[in-house]
């Protein structure tokens, strides 16, 4: 059974003499708050789980339990997703959300295509002037496709702040080509926690356009399943350029990625030993990848 981190600590009873009555009204009291915190985490089931936010806007950032920490970004939530946003660079250092397989399945909406400023980011965003040229797309951090489901989701896909500089054939092949196993893996597994976010390992960083956008050196993406019986994690860490190679070459634990971004993923969802163990390994069995769309990402995405 998963064991998730709680916020809630239960503090010793001050000393003196408590009457009968007394004791039993503080039973029933923790009873009902116990009762109603487990509630509230499994929605009746008995199997513990964390709730799924239908609306992320209406929660306080610290009670969102799948955020990862914060290195030099403001935290923003939008209904769907959250973002840490670092102006140093004027891009999001991460963003987190859940991927649901039952929205996955629903009719996809029309896509919208309306890059614009985010109202949220209070120092601004870039814009879609700073992306000009054919070098690089404007690169989705949270897919478009993932949040297909509703015009709200899919239109706040399109917030600057969750587009990155990405090499085109980046974008268009072995990005595209984890994104889409994403949406399947979802599919397959009902319900994965997503965060992407980019990479900078050079000392120079190349910059873009008026609003100075950083280009990241790679992209990584985490995924973490924790769907009784089979609890697993992986990530993919990728560089910003056309590659030939196979997706699972690029597949690592979170552990790594965390070394490299300074990024704590999953430090306030899950149990300190059941983070150890989900972050410090993977096994790329559990998460299938598909030759013909590695074979069409070769043959056709990578040269377009």
């Amino acid at each position: 059974m998963a064991k998730f981190r709680t916020s809630h600590r239960r503090k010793n009873a001050a000393g003196g003499t408590i009457v009968r009555i007394g004791f039993f009204a503080l039973i029933v009291i923790v009873f009902l708050f116990s009762f109603k915190k487990f509630s509230e985490l499994t929605g009746g089931d008995p199997e513990p789980v964390i709730p799924d936010y239908e609306n992320l806007e209406a929660f306080p950032v610290d009670s969102i339990f799948f955020l990862p920490s914060v290195k030099c970004g403001e935290i923003v939530t939008h209904r769907y997703y959250a973002l840490s946003y670092c102006e140093e660079h004027e891009l999001a250092e991460w963003v987190a959300y859940e991927l649901l397989g039952d929205r996955l399945r629903q009719p996809w909406v029309r896509r919208t295509n309306n890059f614009r400023e985010d109202p949220k980011i209070k120092t601004g965003t870039s814009d879609s002037g700073d992306f000009r040229g054919p070098e690089f797309d404007r690169g989705h951090l949270v897919p478009a496709a993932d949040m297909a489901f509703n015009d709200t989701a899919m239109s706040q896909t399109f917030f600057m702040s969750n587009i990155s500089p990405q090499r085109s054939g980046f974008n268009k092949g072995v990005w595209r080509e984890l994104e889409e196993l994403t949406r399947d893996w979802a599919k397959k597994y009902d319900h994965l926690y997503v965060v992407s976010g980019p990479v900078f390992t050079s000392r120079s960083t190349r910059q873009l356009g008026k609003n100075e956008v950083s280009v990241p050196d790679a992209f990584y993406k985490v995924l973490l399943d924790l769907t009784e019986p089979e609890l697993k994690g992986i990530a993919f860490l990728i560089p910003n350029k056309t590659t030939d190679v196979p997706l699972e070459e690029f597949a690592t634990s979170i552990d790594s990625v965390e070394s490299v971004t300074g990024i704590d993923f999953f430090y306030n969802l899950l149990d300190p030993r059941l983070e150890k163990a989900l972050e410090s390994r993977f096994d790329t069995d559990l998460w299938p990848t598909n030759p013909k769309k590695y074979r069409v990402r070769v043959n056709s995405w990578n040269r377009q």
